[in-house]
This record gives structure tokens, sequence and C-alpha cells, in this order.
């Protein structure tokens, strides 16, 4: 249960000297700056602040004015709804590199969701004004965020068609399809626990848990020391597909 309040947030300066260099290397990785020259990724790089978030803070809440992009640099979060009755609904889990808000960047209508840290966490945080200044600039940022949003609107249509066509096993997959590193074997880019995974596709934890005893004694996966393995990635795929 997220329990929300004020966090104590403690900002760091605008980057200098080889900090700058550093959090332009980082923005050079992620997927919006990723096509940027040097010297355009800088430019964003000198316009972000950074903030620290303890395991649990609240980052932003549904219905926060929407103005400002935030990446994380460090930790993991969370992207959730909260019904009226109290429980979650998780949308995604953003770990390093990841980022959220960017449908601010364009409308500035409040936040859709909750974003709260799932351990000690990093964000940079680049505000709607700053970057829009900046993308006249460098309008090739803009093309990177439409190929962005295009990238989640499919994400989006993929969970939807899961949700309704899909089992729980055939959801289970999927989510651990998506959040595994490519190749064979392949391992899970993150931890997710039972709960969270149940949180994300609409289940119970006890089926979950079920279901990845299966994968397990089908040789799909496996687990040692909570580290997730995907052994048959074509299996899993298979699994991972509506059954018409």
């Amino acid at each position: 249960m997220v329990t929300f309040g004020t966090t104590p947030l403690r900002f760091t300066p605008p980057a200098v000297s080889a900090s700058l260099e550093r959090i332009s290397d980082f923005l050079a990785t992620v997927p919006l700056f990723r096509e940027l020259d040097r010297t355009a990724v800088r430019g964003f790089a000198e316009l972000t602040r950074e903030q620290k978030f303890a395991k649990g803070s609240v980052i932003v809440s549904e219905g926060d004015p929407g103005d400002a992009l935030f990446v994380v640099r460090a930790g993991e979060v969370k992207v959730l709804l909260i019904g009226e009755d109290g429980r979650e609904v998780i949308l995604n889990v953003l770990g390093v590199g990841d980022h959220f808000g960017e449908l601010s960047l364009i409308d500035g209508r409040p936040r859709s969701a909750h974003v709260v840290a799932t351990q000690a966490s990093g964000l940079l945080v680049l505000r709607r004004a700053d970057f829009r200044r900046q993308v006249e600039e460098s309008p090739a940022v803009a093309w990177g965020l439409m190929v962005e949003l295009s990238r989640r609107l499919r994400q989006a249509d993929g969970t939807i068609g899961s949700l309704v066509l899909l089992d729980v096993p055939g959801r289970v997959a999927k989510v651990l399809l998506e959040h595994a590193a490519p190749g064979q074997p392949a391992v899970l880019v993150k931890h997710i626990t039972h709960q969270t995974m149940a949180q994300m596709i609409g289940a119970s934890r006890e089926t979950v848990s079920r279901a990845m005893a299966e994968f397990q004694e089908k040789g799909l996966i496996s687990v040692a020391r909570r580290l997730v393995t995907i052994v048959d990635r074509a299996a899993l795929e298979a699994r991972s597909r509506p059954r018409l």
C-alpha cells in the first residue's frame, strides 16, 4: 500500500564540469536522446536537476501538474493506479534509463498515474518549458519523442490485448519476456516479485506463483536465489500468444 504525504527531497544544483559530462554520457544512452549529437545532448544535460527519493516515496501523484520529464538514473520506480478500494494496479516498472512524464511535454495535462520509488532512486528532471526551448534548437529530439510515444502506444495495445485474450500463465509469460534481456538464456533485467506481477496483470499472487512453478517444471525458466532465467524463449513466446 502506498502512503501519501510530504517527503523531503534533496535537490542537486545544476550539473557542472565532470558531473555534467557524466550526465551527458548517461542521457546519450536514453532512447529519447540517443540520436542527438554530443552538443545537443549536453544542452539537455545542462538543464537537468537531480532529485533523490527514498524507497516508498511518492514521486508524483495522479492529478499533479504535468510540468516535467523524469529519467531514472539510479534505482527503480513503479507506475500505478489506485482504486477507490485501495487496490493497486501496476502499469509499469521502470529502471535505469527509463523515463516517464513524456506526455506532459506535449500537452501539459495533469499526471495520469502515481509514480512511487520501489528502491532508493535518483531521477533527472527536465522541466517542460526548458525542454520545449531546447527542442526548438534540436528538432531531432521531437522525432525521438514521437518514436518513443509510438513504442509506448504499441506496448499499451499489447497489454490490453493480453488482458483480454490470454489466461494468467500467458500473461505471466508475456511479462517475463518484456523484462528479460535479449538472447537465450536470458536473465530478467529487473527483479519482479510475484505480488508485483500479479498487480501488473490483474491476477492473484497465488495464481502467478502457480504459473511460475509450471514454467519451471516444464523447463521454460529456472529460478535461483530469486534470479529468474529464461531457458526456453521459444516455448515461453508460444505460451504468451493467444490460444485461438
